[in-house]
Protein backbone atom coordinates (compact mmCIF):
# COMPACT_ATOMS: atom_id res chain seq x y z
CA UNK A 1 0.00 0.00 0.00
CA UNK A 2 2.43 2.58 -1.27
CA UNK A 3 -0.42 4.90 -2.04
CA UNK A 4 -3.04 6.25 0.22
CA UNK A 5 -5.89 7.79 -0.93
CA UNK A 6 -7.03 11.91 0.55
CA UNK A 7 -9.56 10.41 2.66
CA UNK A 8 -7.87 8.10 3.91
CA UNK A 9 -5.83 10.83 5.11
CA UNK A 10 -8.09 12.94 6.48
CA UNK A 11 -9.81 10.34 8.64
CA UNK A 12 -6.29 8.40 10.21
CA UNK A 13 -4.34 12.09 10.58
CA UNK A 14 -4.48 11.76 14.10
CA UNK A 15 -2.58 8.61 13.86
CA UNK A 16 0.03 9.28 11.03
CA UNK A 17 3.44 10.85 10.77
CA UNK A 18 2.89 13.45 7.85
CA UNK A 19 5.50 15.49 5.59
CA UNK A 20 5.39 17.89 3.37
CA UNK A 21 8.16 16.81 1.03
CA UNK A 22 7.42 19.96 -1.84
CA UNK A 23 10.43 20.79 -4.28
CA UNK A 24 10.46 22.71 -7.36
CA UNK A 25 12.23 22.97 -10.25
CA UNK A 26 14.94 26.16 -9.92
CA UNK A 27 13.65 27.76 -12.89
CA UNK A 28 10.16 27.94 -11.60
CA UNK A 29 10.75 30.75 -9.20
CA UNK A 30 8.73 28.92 -6.01
CA UNK A 31 9.78 28.54 -2.56
CA UNK A 32 8.14 25.29 -1.22
CA UNK A 33 9.04 26.04 2.51
CA UNK A 34 7.14 29.78 1.97
CA UNK A 35 3.82 27.89 0.28
CA UNK A 36 4.01 25.28 3.42
CA UNK A 37 3.89 27.97 6.16
CA UNK A 38 1.13 29.60 4.10
CA UNK A 39 -0.72 26.63 3.76
CA UNK A 40 -0.30 22.33 4.83
CA UNK A 41 -2.03 19.44 6.19
CA UNK A 42 -2.58 19.41 9.60
CA UNK A 43 0.15 17.79 11.73
CA UNK A 44 2.39 17.76 8.72
CA UNK A 45 6.37 18.39 9.28
CA UNK A 46 8.52 19.97 6.63
CA UNK A 47 11.61 18.08 4.94
CA UNK A 48 13.96 20.10 2.88
CA UNK A 49 15.00 18.23 0.30
CA UNK A 50 17.62 20.04 -0.85
CA UNK A 51 19.28 20.47 2.86
CA UNK A 52 18.38 17.03 3.32
CA UNK A 53 20.48 15.69 0.59
CA UNK A 54 24.41 15.06 0.89
CA UNK A 55 25.61 18.96 1.04
CA UNK A 56 29.55 17.83 0.35
CA UNK A 57 29.17 16.73 -3.32
CA UNK A 58 28.09 19.44 -5.99
CA UNK A 59 25.45 16.58 -7.17
CA UNK A 60 21.86 17.56 -5.94
CA UNK A 61 19.63 15.12 -4.19
CA UNK A 62 22.36 12.64 -3.14
CA UNK A 63 21.78 10.40 -0.47
CA UNK A 64 23.27 11.37 2.65
CA UNK A 65 25.17 9.32 5.05
CA UNK A 66 23.29 6.75 7.42
CA UNK A 67 24.53 9.14 10.70
CA UNK A 68 22.91 12.19 9.48
CA UNK A 69 19.95 10.58 7.94
CA UNK A 70 19.44 9.24 12.10
CA UNK A 71 19.94 13.05 13.30
CA UNK A 72 17.27 14.67 10.35
CA UNK A 73 14.66 11.89 10.95
CA UNK A 74 14.91 12.11 14.56
CA UNK A 75 14.83 15.95 14.85
CA UNK A 76 11.73 15.46 13.37
CA UNK A 77 10.04 13.72 15.94
CA UNK A 78 9.72 10.68 13.86
CA UNK A 79 10.26 6.59 15.21
CA UNK A 80 11.44 3.67 13.41
CA UNK A 81 7.86 2.45 14.09
CA UNK A 82 6.14 5.45 12.97
CA UNK A 83 3.54 5.21 10.35
CA UNK A 84 4.59 7.77 7.66
CA UNK A 85 2.76 9.99 4.91
CA UNK A 86 4.44 11.79 2.26
CA UNK A 87 2.74 14.52 0.32
CA UNK A 88 4.22 17.37 -1.94
CA UNK A 89 2.69 20.44 -3.69
CA UNK A 90 5.21 20.01 -6.59
CA UNK A 91 4.72 19.34 -10.44
CA UNK A 92 7.42 16.83 -9.90
CA UNK A 93 5.64 14.40 -7.34
CA UNK A 94 8.83 15.65 -4.79
CA UNK A 95 7.25 13.25 -2.17
CA UNK A 96 8.57 10.19 -3.82
CA UNK A 97 11.91 10.66 -3.62
CA UNK A 98 11.60 11.11 0.41
CA UNK A 99 9.31 7.45 -0.05
CA UNK A 100 12.41 6.08 -1.53
CA UNK A 101 14.69 8.04 1.08
CA UNK A 102 12.83 5.98 3.92
CA UNK A 103 13.34 2.58 2.33
CA UNK A 104 16.82 3.13 1.88
CA UNK A 105 17.53 3.81 5.00
CA UNK A 106 15.34 0.72 5.96
CA UNK A 107 12.08 1.56 7.63
CA UNK A 108 9.17 -0.77 7.08
CA UNK A 109 8.07 -0.31 3.75
CA UNK A 110 4.59 -1.12 4.48
CA UNK A 111 4.54 1.72 7.14
CA UNK A 112 5.76 4.39 4.44
CA UNK A 113 3.04 5.54 2.00
CA UNK A 114 2.85 8.69 -0.67
CA UNK A 115 -0.38 10.49 -0.66
CA UNK A 116 -2.27 10.26 -4.03
CA UNK A 117 -2.45 13.49 -5.98
CA UNK A 118 -0.93 14.95 -2.82
CA UNK A 119 -1.58 18.30 -1.82
CA UNK A 120 -2.75 19.36 -5.36
CA UNK A 121 -5.91 16.91 -4.93
CA UNK A 122 -6.07 18.13 -1.69
CA UNK A 123 -6.57 21.52 -1.58
CA UNK A 124 -9.49 20.77 -5.35
CA UNK A 125 -11.47 18.44 -2.38
CA UNK A 126 -11.52 21.67 -0.47
CA UNK A 127 -10.49 19.89 2.67
CA UNK A 128 -8.75 21.70 5.32
CA UNK A 129 -5.31 23.04 5.65
CA UNK A 130 -3.48 25.12 8.14
CA UNK A 131 -0.55 27.37 9.11
CA UNK A 132 -0.26 26.00 12.81
CA UNK A 133 3.14 24.52 13.02
CA UNK A 134 3.87 21.06 14.65
CA UNK A 135 5.66 20.81 18.16
CA UNK A 136 8.42 18.35 18.03
CA UNK A 137 10.11 15.93 19.91
CA UNK A 138 12.87 14.67 19.01
CA UNK A 139 13.52 11.02 19.15
CA UNK A 140 16.21 8.61 18.61
CA UNK A 141 15.87 6.83 15.06
CA UNK A 142 18.11 4.40 14.27
CA UNK A 143 18.88 3.89 10.19
CA UNK A 144 19.72 0.21 8.55
CA UNK A 145 20.67 0.95 4.78
CA UNK A 146 19.60 -1.25 2.31
CA UNK A 147 22.71 -0.76 -0.51
CA UNK A 148 21.38 -2.22 -2.89
CA UNK A 149 19.09 0.34 -3.82
CA UNK A 150 21.42 2.30 -4.65
CA UNK A 151 23.45 2.50 -8.31
CA UNK A 152 26.67 4.27 -8.83
CA UNK A 153 28.17 5.38 -11.81
CA UNK A 154 30.98 3.00 -11.79
CA UNK A 155 27.75 0.36 -12.28
CA UNK A 156 26.10 1.89 -14.63
CA UNK A 157 29.30 1.69 -17.02
CA UNK A 158 29.88 -1.97 -16.03
CA UNK A 159 26.10 -2.36 -16.86
CA UNK A 160 26.28 -0.33 -20.43
CA UNK A 161 28.21 -3.65 -21.71
CA UNK A 162 26.88 -6.33 -19.31
CA UNK A 163 23.42 -5.61 -19.68
CA UNK A 164 22.46 -6.76 -16.32
CA UNK A 165 19.52 -4.62 -15.36
CA UNK A 166 17.24 -2.23 -17.89
CA UNK A 167 17.83 1.50 -17.29
CA UNK A 168 15.10 3.56 -17.52
CA UNK A 169 15.12 7.40 -17.60
CA UNK A 170 12.19 9.34 -16.24
CA UNK A 171 13.14 13.12 -17.81
CA UNK A 172 10.99 14.19 -21.15
CA UNK A 173 11.73 12.63 -24.49
CA UNK A 174 13.46 15.29 -25.72
CA UNK A 175 15.58 15.45 -23.25
CA UNK A 176 16.64 11.97 -23.29
CA UNK A 177 17.07 12.13 -26.76
CA UNK A 178 19.46 15.52 -26.70
CA UNK A 179 16.53 17.93 -28.97
CA UNK A 180 16.83 20.12 -25.77
CA UNK A 181 19.41 21.87 -23.40
CA UNK A 182 19.30 20.60 -20.08
CA UNK A 183 18.08 22.71 -17.28
CA UNK A 184 21.27 22.71 -15.18
CA UNK A 185 24.19 24.16 -16.56
CA UNK A 186 27.38 22.58 -17.11
CA UNK A 187 25.51 19.44 -18.80
CA UNK A 188 25.35 17.94 -21.88
CA UNK A 189 22.19 16.78 -23.26
CA UNK A 190 21.44 12.83 -24.56
CA UNK A 191 21.19 9.73 -22.48
CA UNK A 192 22.80 6.78 -20.97
CA UNK A 193 23.60 4.26 -23.22
CA UNK A 194 21.49 1.80 -23.46
CA UNK A 195 18.80 2.92 -21.45
CA UNK A 196 15.13 3.63 -22.49
CA UNK A 197 12.66 6.60 -21.71
CA UNK A 198 9.33 6.86 -19.98
CA UNK A 199 8.05 10.44 -19.16
CA UNK A 200 7.26 10.08 -15.42
CA UNK A 201 4.26 12.18 -16.25
CA UNK A 202 2.94 9.49 -18.79
CA UNK A 203 2.50 7.61 -15.55
CA UNK A 204 -0.48 10.23 -13.83
CA UNK A 205 -3.29 11.71 -14.16
CA UNK A 206 -4.17 15.43 -14.18
CA UNK A 207 -4.75 15.91 -10.43
CA UNK A 208 -1.42 14.45 -9.62
CA UNK A 209 -2.72 10.82 -9.06
CA UNK A 210 -1.48 7.59 -10.41
CA UNK A 211 -3.04 5.82 -13.23
CA UNK A 212 -4.52 2.72 -12.21
CA UNK A 213 -2.77 -0.37 -12.39
CA UNK A 214 -3.92 -1.34 -16.11
CA UNK A 215 -2.26 1.18 -17.73
CA UNK A 216 0.92 1.41 -15.19
CA UNK A 217 1.25 -2.56 -16.53
CA UNK A 218 0.57 -1.74 -20.26
CA UNK A 219 3.09 1.58 -20.31
CA UNK A 220 6.14 -0.81 -18.64
CA UNK A 221 5.66 -3.33 -21.00
CA UNK A 222 5.90 -1.43 -23.67
CA UNK A 223 9.63 -0.73 -22.68
CA UNK A 224 10.27 -3.63 -20.96
CA UNK A 225 8.29 -6.64 -23.05
CA UNK A 226 5.51 -9.39 -22.14
CA UNK A 227 7.90 -10.44 -18.88
CA UNK A 228 8.85 -7.40 -17.15
CA UNK A 229 12.65 -7.84 -15.25
CA UNK A 230 12.94 -7.29 -11.62
CA UNK A 231 16.05 -6.02 -12.19
CA UNK A 232 15.43 -2.36 -13.15
CA UNK A 233 17.16 0.96 -12.36
CA UNK A 234 15.46 4.34 -12.76
CA UNK A 235 17.50 7.18 -13.15
CA UNK A 236 16.08 11.07 -14.10
CA UNK A 237 17.85 14.71 -13.94
CA UNK A 238 18.79 14.58 -10.24
CA UNK A 239 17.20 11.17 -8.96
CA UNK A 240 13.59 12.75 -8.25
CA UNK A 241 11.44 12.16 -11.16
CA UNK A 242 13.39 8.65 -10.81
CA UNK A 243 11.52 7.74 -7.86
CA UNK A 244 7.99 8.08 -9.49
CA UNK A 245 9.22 5.44 -11.67
CA UNK A 246 10.26 3.29 -8.91
CA UNK A 247 7.10 3.78 -7.09
CA UNK A 248 4.77 3.21 -9.67
CA UNK A 249 6.81 -0.08 -10.96
CA UNK A 250 6.10 -1.33 -7.09
CA UNK A 251 2.82 -0.77 -7.47
CA UNK A 252 2.57 -3.50 -10.57
CA UNK A 253 5.18 -5.69 -8.72
CA UNK A 254 4.69 -6.13 -4.90
CA UNK A 255 8.52 -7.64 -4.61
CA UNK A 256 10.59 -4.68 -6.22
CA UNK A 257 12.74 -2.20 -4.08
CA UNK A 258 13.36 0.33 -5.39
CA UNK A 259 16.65 1.34 -7.22
CA UNK A 260 17.70 4.27 -8.04
CA UNK A 261 21.00 5.69 -10.10
CA UNK A 262 21.26 8.40 -7.62
CA UNK A 263 24.02 10.80 -9.43
CA UNK A 264 21.68 10.49 -12.57
CA UNK A 265 21.65 12.60 -15.45
CA UNK A 266 23.10 15.54 -13.29
CA UNK A 267 26.23 12.88 -12.59
CA UNK A 268 26.24 11.16 -16.34
CA UNK A 269 25.77 13.93 -18.34
CA UNK A 270 28.62 16.60 -16.98
CA UNK A 271 30.67 17.96 -19.53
Amino acid sequence: MSLVSTDWVEKNNSSLKIIDCSWHMPNVNRDPYKEYLDSHIENSLFFDLDKNSDLNTDLPHMLVKSYEWEKIVSKMGITNKDRIVIYDNSDVLSSCRCWYNFLYFGHDRNLVHVLDGGLKKWNLEKKQTTKKILEIKNTKYISSEIKNLVINKSQININIKEKKFRVIDARSRDRFEGKVEEPRKGLRSGSIPNSSCIPFRELLNDDNTFKNQKEIIKIFKNTLGEEMTPDVVFSCGSGVTASVLALAYSLINNKYMPTIYDGSWAEYGKN
